[in-house]
């Protein structure tokens, strides 16, 4: 695997990294690959490079993205790898650019209590996109399918970010949490800073609780019906990212911080559960 690729994800620590650390190796190099990718254009929308250098780096990769699927040579070395590691898995442009499109949706302004429509959009891309792309690459073949998974478990996920690192967020001046659910908690300000310290948010939170809830019952569901070989990774990183969850609803949502934690051996048991079904 390219030294770049494996620094990237070996810092993260992340839930795709032990969830996919078992899978053989063109598909754990074609995932990594795409985190790498994630991570990377993360980091230069939370950079602190100038507005237009942000928006000209953003430009620059939807220019790498159009010569990968124009088989001309990338220009970077992610993008180099992309093409090499995961083209032969059949994966859709569009899921390449709806995830830099969804990320990029904090520029120029931070996202501030966007209405749930937009709330989708921002999931569609930033979690939803990965997920249909490594269900294609772990063998994956029905669209449909691909859909209802990666939507539901996309949007569990990054539901479950959100309500971690909702203070972190605010001292960036970002509020992922919808204004729907902000009014419904009698919360007037969409203030990120404001809101983290209402003592109303946990009603809040609690009510984007039973969306993740909603999308994680359905994410399971339908990891049961995959086949086995293709199910273990993704069954691995949903158990995580559930851990993750279910550790504030039982701490309760009033509670921002500090953010839930899991120690690597506890990751490494849920990768053996969903790995041997016990």
């Amino acid at each position: 695997m390219n030294k770049t690729i494996k620094k990237i994800v070996k810092k993260s620590g992340s839930s795709f990294f032990w969830g996919m650390h078992m899978l053989s190796g063109k598909e754990r190099k074609a995932i990594y690959t795409l985190y790498a990718f994630c991570r990377h254009i993360d980091d230069i929308i939370d950079g602190d490079e100038a507005l237009s250098h942000k928006i000209e780096l953003i430009n620059a990769w939807r220019k790498e993205i159009d010569n990968i699927y124009d088989k001309k040579v990338p220009a970077s070395c992610i993008g180099r790898n992309i093409y090499k590691n995961c083209m032969r898995f059949n994966i859709p442009k569009s899921d390449l650019t709806s995830l830099i499109n969804s990320i990029s949706m904090d520029i120029p302004n931070p996202i501030q209590a966007p209405e749930l429509s937009e709330f989708y959009k921002y999931c569609q891309g930033v979690a939803c996109a990965p997920g249909s792309m490594i269900l294609r690459i772990l063998g994956c073949k029905d669209e449909s399918f691909i859909k209802d998974l990666s939507s539901s478990l996309g949007v569990a996920m990054q539901t479950t970010n959100i309500l971690r690192d909702v203070r972190e967020d605010a001292q960036a001046d970002r509020l992922y949490i919808p204004k729907e659910f902000l009014q419904k908690a009698d919360i007037k300000t969409n203030d990120p800073k404001e809101v983290v310290v209402d003592k109303k948010l946990s009603v809040a939170r609690e009510e984007l609780a039973k969306l993740a809830i909603q999308n994680f019952d359905k994410s399971f569901e339908l990891i049961n019906k995959l086949d086995k070989k293709i199910s273990r990774s993704i069954k691995a990183m949903a158990y995580i990212y559930k851990r993750y969850f279910d550790i504030m609803q039982n701490r309760g949502w009033e509670i921002i911080s500090p953010k839930p934690t899991i120690s690597s051996f506890a990751k490494m048991c849920l990768m053996l559960k969903a790995y041997t079904g016990r």
